[in-house]
């Protein structure tokens, strides 16, 4: 009987500890994730595809939706992939008749809460110097640099030349990063 007195009081006295600890915790001044939170893009690249080129030809255009569900916006700025020298974000725009292709130096805003579609005559990725050319029904891997999310890997699928857009419902597994 008195080793089960003992042993109650020992349980009490571990029960009283823990509450006291509780409460402890629960008056210490919260951590702040929320800063790190607010300052946080989340990205889904979906829609990818691109061009297929001819034999020689050293340029092909990169096309998709990126959305950025965060609450800060982000900004492309590159990416690299194995059958290109280099990545660049461009533009295309008219100047009277003449279409006029530039490179977006400081990269692509993509909005908190918002989504830039880059599709042809406007917003392209550019893959330059090309070691290959791009053939219809290919897959090509693409990793993309944001300046907030980090980089995100991804595949192009090559359509034939002169596609506009992709087949509806192709491409639309883009999984959020950030």
């Amino acid at each position: 009987m008195i080793r089960l007195l003992f042993r109650a009081r020992r349980l009490s006295a571990a029960a009283a500890l823990r509450s006291t600890l509780c409460l402890a915790a629960c008056d210490a001044a919260p951590e702040t994730p929320a800063a790190v939170e607010t300052a946080a893009s989340i990205i889904a690249v979906t829609e990818r595809w691109s061009r297929e080129t001819a034999q020689g030809q050293n340029a092909g255009g990169a096309f998709m939706t990126i959305a950025n569900t965060g609450t800060a916006a982000d900004r492309l700025t590159g990416g690299s992939t194995p059958v290109a020298g280099r990545v660049e974000i461009h533009t295309m725009t008219m100047e009277g008749d003449v279409m006029r292709m530039r490179q977006l130096e400081d990269g692509l805003v993509v909005p908190a809460g918002g989504e830039v579609t880059l599709k042809p005559g406007s917003f392209h990725v550019m893959l330059m110097d090309l070691k290959q050319p791009l053939k219809a029904g290919d897959t090509v891997p693409l990793t993309l640099t944001f300046a907030g999310a980090g980089t995100i890997e991804t595949e192009l699928v090559v359509k034939p030349a002169g596609a506009m857009a992709p087949a509806m419902g192709h491409g639309k597994e883009g999984k959020p990063h950030g």
